[in-house]
């Protein structure tokens, strides 16, 4: 039995973390993955500090979130140490459970801006917004980072950092088992995120190539880690969390029916529709549920139709005729 993870005062049970994922991880799905359940802390898609200073509209847009929702992490970005410690300060004006700090975003529009992994090369910057954010702070504070950033005389130095966080009071860290050279590619280095639980005191999170409880049981196991954290396969398995949970308690891992990847998908279809303008709403729908589809019986054709879907009705028009035809016993033997 894994023990629940200790952020501070918080205790995320079951240990198990919703990764904040750019332009995915919005209040909508947010709240679909904390409805089905299993996920014991959600986070904040990453918010820039310097368009929380400049009152950026759609920064401060995305910071809102609802009490369903917690235990919730917000994560921000920045260079500055100053303007990182503001956005800290606002962060804990809206009294969420923690607050992150991204140091291992890949992305070149981050890292540009010497932000997200860049911060890895150069230790001292990262400890002084470190220490800044955490001066502003009474509530958990967290880091998220790489093995590094891959290139340069230090392409590896993610337990200095671990270290670095460690003596600066912060609560817990996570770590991605990859550099942001790498981005996405290849596979997730486990091993590192054991060495680093091994040279630190405070909470380790595991991060990469987590798809399935099998992985997950996997990461813990392999790792010693303290809680496990998914991102891109929940984009595909919005259940993942709950299975997961599951196989943490030594339970049956329950499948996942036709009728629940349904509801899911009409839910998330109706929340979007209510609460966005057209142009976005389009975007989302074709985003999330051209994901939720894999898996399903004939998902390839209906992913196809969803991406020339002219609008929001006939895009529930054509997701309900699918279901309806896979209640039928059609289209069973199609491609997912």
């Amino acid at each position: 039995m894994i023990p629940p993870l200790r952020i501070g005062r918080l205790a995320v049970d079951p240990p198990l973390v919703l990764a904040p994922m750019a332009g995915l991880c919005d209040r909508h799905f947010r709240l679909l993955v904390r409805r089905i359940g299993g996920v014991g802390l959600v986070s904040m898609e990453f918010i820039s500090s310097e368009e929380v200073a400049r009152g950026h509209r759609g920064a401060l847009r995305k910071l809102r979130f609802s009490d369903e929702e917690r235990p919730l992490a917000i994560q921000i970005y920045g260079k500055d140490a100053a303007r990182m410690a503001e956005c800290a300060a606002r962060v804990e004006e809206l009294a969420p459970e923690v607050c992150d700090i991204n140091m291992g975003c890949p992305a070149n529009k981050v890292l540009n801006g010497c932000a997200g992994a860049n911060l890895m090369a150069d230790l001292k910057h990262a400890a002084a917004i470190i220490a800044a954010c955490r001066a502003r702070l009474s509530i958990p504070l967290t880091v998220k980072f790489r093995i590094g950033t891959g290139r340069g005389p230090d392409p590896t130095n993610f337990v200095e950092l671990g270290r670095i966080c460690q003596d600066l009071g912060v609560d817990a860290i996570t770590l991605h088992g990859r550099t942001a050279k790498q981005m996405y590619s290849g596979r997730a280095d486990w091993s590192a995120i054991a060495r680093l639980k091994q040279s630190v005191s405070i909470p380790v999170i595991g991060n990469g190539d987590v798809t399935t409880p099998d992985e997950a049981l996997a990461l813990f196991r392999e790792t010693g880690c303290d809680a496990v954290m998914v991102g891109r396969g929940v984009l595909t398995d919005p259940w993942i969390f709950r299975r997961t949970a599951a196989a943490l308690a030594g339970g049956p891992v329950p499948e996942t029916t036709l009728a629940a990847r349904r509801e899911a998908i009409v839910t998330h279809y109706r929340w979007i529709v209510e609460q966005e303008e057209r142009g976005p709403a389009m975007q989302k729908l074709r985003t999330f549920t051209g994901r939720y589809t894999h898996g399903i019986p004939g998902g390839r054709r209906l992913r196809q139709a969803i991406a020339s879907v002219p609008a929001p009705e006939a895009f529930l028009d054509l997701i309900e005729g699918h279901f309806d035809a896979l209640a039928r016993g059609e289209m069973m033997d199609g491609a997912s």
